[in-house]
């Protein structure tokens, strides 16, 4: 039987102190309540990057260049129902201030406090690596 998968981009946006932006999922949605990196689901023909630009605008009202995303890693994780698929960039520059449009509550935090947020699964292996990087 074949997975479904899915393809999501998602961001570490990260502030001038170095902090991390996360953002708790709505409580009515899969995985309600959760922290996550902001981000979405591909829309068809979009290249990752093109999606997280869409994505942060939509969800954050930022405004973010491609080439102020960097690639830093990916996350591959098999849930129930699905496997995700999801590429991490790192961002330093953006346009605007970050607004929860979509979110319950966003919150800049330090990468070595990010364990202190429960995250979906396939997050939870990102922050060794957010943390050696900050």
């Amino acid at each position: 039987m074949a997975v479904k998968l899915v393809l999501v981009a998602a961001c570490a946006l990260i502030d001038a102190d170095g902090r991390v932006l996360i953002a708790q999922r709505p409580v009515n949605k899969a995985m309600g309540g959760l922290w996550e990196f902001p981000g979405g689901k591909f829309e068809p023909g979009e290249r990752p990057e093109e999606a997280l630009i869409r994505e942060l605008q939509e969800e954050l009202e930022i405004t973010v260049k491609e080439p102020c995303l960097a690639p830093f890693s990916f996350a591959s994780h098999g849930y129930a129902d699905f496997h995700l698929l999801m590429p991490l960039y790192i961002c330093r520059r953006w346009e605007g201030i970050p607004t929860a449009r979509e979110h319950t509550a966003l919150k800049w935090v330090w990468a070595k406090d990010l364990p202190n947020y429960p995250m979906p699964p396939a997050d939870i292996p990102l922050i060794p690596m957010l943390r050696d990087l900050l």
